[in-house]
């Protein structure tokens, strides 16, 4: 399998893979600008990052003291969560209003029926214990640090799956600035978090991927010694705990668990055969694929029931007692298994079965182009309020990526699957994995409701297509340097262009008070309102 890869000296040359092992960033002592490491020079640059988009996500958390969209269930879950071990029920009569003034225990003591799992609450929950949960800055504290995380691995995964630096933190930097990720890190919902855990086993697979690799290449060519290439795969299980915390979020974590459970094996399979493993069918069966099984869908399996522990340990949670009741189980242990088994049953078929009419529902095929962004919040003055000084003033948080890198990054994940195709490049496939495990999925379900916000979930890929696309625009290292002069020139205008258009969008991202006539300009499309 051939493959098309930055060099890992951190510069921008994109080589194709040989036979050999595949290159991965330095970790030496490289000197780099200003005499620092490649290591040291790294780190210093993650920092820059974590400050930097944390300061865009921090930034007037709290300015909107209202409940947000879906807030209202999330926040108020992970509260009673919090409090109780399991969520709780609240009195048709404590309105939204009532909770934002803090009035934040009126909850019942019967048990709330929720669908989805508890792990993406009780991340909300821990800013609630943080900083209270009778503010926004409670409220949202968490997953604006999720979010802040997200960028961060983003930066460590690129350069770990390109081995180049410099592109590693374009990638970050892009996702930092995007519309659909900062809103999402500024408001409790639960696709960001669902998002961060996927992205956070891929990075474990690609680390058991090179640890694998560096295996195979202390071997050589001793065919004798392949079968030795055993043991535990402690990043193969680190992935699969980060699964079962994705699918604690959200069950739609299930298509990541399947299509990078599929991803490593085959990884296994190449390499096998790349350093000249006689029978790297049989041993990449039996050696590392059932093995791979049990390391990712056990021991994400049973991440997934243990974040369920609130639930095991109350004696009242939403269908708690239902094998007892109805006699479907004889033990404590099996009731409570056939009880969580029946609620999951039940809260799939709310599922499949949501078909409500919502006026930002979209179908997935307007998501790449950010036709039907979700409207998370809208607010309108009149002047003299709230600092309006005009006639009509508007402010609003619009789940609305930034057009330039979901334009662009539609188009590179067309050239990443067709490079993925005519080179088999196994560096494209890797990046279209998460596509199609947070993407694809959504046209099963057409007839459900759905929303464009999911695709915060995949947008980590779409950026890795971007700089893979740029990776591909700046060549080899025999590239002429016209050629390369020109490709930074390319990548550098749209970067630039990426960044005046996220300038733009800033106001209506985070609540800003505008003119009215501001807000309509940046309505590009009627879709958009």
């Amino acid at each position: 399998m051939s493959d098309t890869r930055a060099s890992g000296s951190g510069g921008s040359s994109v080589a194709p893979r040989t036979g050999k092992r595949a290159a991965r960033p330095s970790t030496g002592k490289v000197r780099g600008p200003f005499g620092l490491t490649e290591r040291t020079a790294t780190w210093i640059l993650a920092l820059v990052l974590v400050v930097w988009s944390g300061a865009l996500r921090l930034y007037k958390l709290g300015h909107v003291k209202t409940l947000i969209f879906d807030e209202i269930y999330y926040v108020r879950d992970a509260y009673t969560l919090l409090r109780e071990g399991n969520e709780r029920a609240w009195a048709k009569d404590v309105s939204k209003a009532a909770f934002e003034r803090g009035d934040i225990d009126s909850y019942l003591p019967d048990p709330q029926y929720v669908v989805h799992p508890p792990v993406g609450k009780w991340v909300i929950a821990l800013g609630e214990w943080a900083l209270g949960a009778d503010n926004p800055w409670g409220w949202r504290i968490s997953v604006a640090l999720v979010g802040t995380l997200g960028v961060l691995m983003l930066f460590l995964t690129v350069r770990r799956l390109l081995g180049n630096t410099a592109l590693a933190f374009l990638a970050a930097y892009l996702l930092s600035i995007d519309g659909v990720h900062l809103t999402h890190s500024r408001t409790s919902l639960l696709d960001l978090i669902l998002g961060f855990f996927c992205l956070l086993a891929f990075y474990f697979l690609l680390r058991d991927r090179d640890q694998f690799r560096d295996a195979l290449g202390r071997i050589g060519s001793a065919a004798e010694g392949f079968g030795h290439v055993t043991g535990v795969r402690w990043w193969r299980i680190a992935a699969g705990i980060s699964l079962g915390l994705a699918c604690g979020v959200k069950w739609s974590g299930l298509y990541f668990v399947a299509v990078f459970g599929i991803m490593t094996v085959l990884w296994d399979w190449a390499a096998r055969r790349r350093f000249g493993d006689p029978r790297w069918k049989l041993r990449g069966f039996a050696l590392d694929a059932i093995p791979a099984f049990f390391a990712i869908v056990g021991s994400a399996l049973a991440t997934y029931v243990l974040s369920w522990s609130g639930w095991f340990a109350s004696k009242d949670g939403y269908f708690r007692n239902w094998a007892a009741e109805t006699g479907h189980a004889s033990n404590p242990v099996t009731e409570a298994l056939a009880s969580l088994w029946h609620y999951h049953q039940e809260a799939y078929s709310f599922h499949v079965g949501l078909d409500s009419t919502h006026t930002y529902a979209a179908k997935p095929w307007l998501w790449l182009l950010q036709l039907r962004p979700t409207s998370f919040y809208y607010d309108s003055y009149t002047y003299g309020e709230a600092g309006c000084e005009v006639e009509k003033c508007s402010a609003a948080i619009t789940n609305l990526g930034n057009p330039f890198i979901w334009w662009f990054g539609a188009l590179a994940l067309l050239v990443t699957l067709v490079v993925a195709i005519v080179r088999r490049s196994g560096t494209a496939g890797a990046i279209l994995s998460g596509v199609i495990a947070g993407y694809l999925p959504w046209f099963l379900y057409l007839d459900r409701t759905i929303f464009q916000f999911y695709s915060v979930v995949f947008e980590p890929w779409l950026i890795m297509a971007i700089v893979f696309v740029f990776a591909l625009m700046l060549g080899t290292r025999t590239a002429s340097r016209t050629r390369r002069r020109i490709a930074i020139f390319a990548i550098a205008s749209l970067v630039v262009t990426m960044t005046l258009a996220s300038a733009f969008w800033w106001p209506l991202w985070t609540a800003q008070v505008i003119p009215y006539d501001l807000w309509r300009a940046h309505m590009w499309f009627d879709s958009w309102i």
